[in-house]
């Protein structure tokens, strides 16, 4: 004989906190590296937007930061993420990655700037939000997905 139990209260949320730890974390990476380009087309440092941005140490400047945004993202997933944080971090990496990819074929395709970089981006995407969730839950966290 078989028996069914009703969800609890304390599992009940989980499914929306999962989606809302993943969105949360790939929204802080967007709003941050978006934040940080006005700025920086404000001050004059990067060309007005639509202009392509040829310039080498301006693409390692914008990637640098996104780097950081993106490590920042992938810590506050794990962080919110109501079990399984590093399983979490993995979803956000595999979305990153997917968008990142989609992002570089447009923008090779729209030739605003060296190629390098939009495959940098997706690249680079994966291995720093895994950063975020090792630094979020310290030195047990590289190998835990459960």
């Amino acid at each position: 004989m078989t028996t069914t139990t009703m969800p609890t209260t304390a599992t009940k949320g989980r499914p929306l906190r999962s989606v809302a730890a993943v969105f949360l974390g790939f929204i802080s990476v967007a709003v941050f590296s978006l934040a940080t380009d006005q700025l920086l087309h404000v001050l004059d440092v990067y060309p007005p937007w639509g202009e392509p941005m040829w310039n080498q140490g301006l693409n390692l400047l914008a990637l640098s930061y996104r780097i950081v945004y993106t490590v920042l993202g992938g810590y506050i997933t794990a962080r919110l993420a109501p079990r399984s944080p590093m399983r979490h971090v993995a979803v956000l990496g595999t979305i990153g990655f997917i968008t990142a990819s989609a992002g570089a074929i447009a923008a090779m395709n729209m030739n605003f700037g060296p190629n390098w970089y939009p495959i940098a981006l997706a690249v680079t995407g994966f291995p720093c939000v895994w950063l975020g969730g090792v630094l979020h839950g310290g030195r047990g966290a590289m190998l835990q997905t459960e």
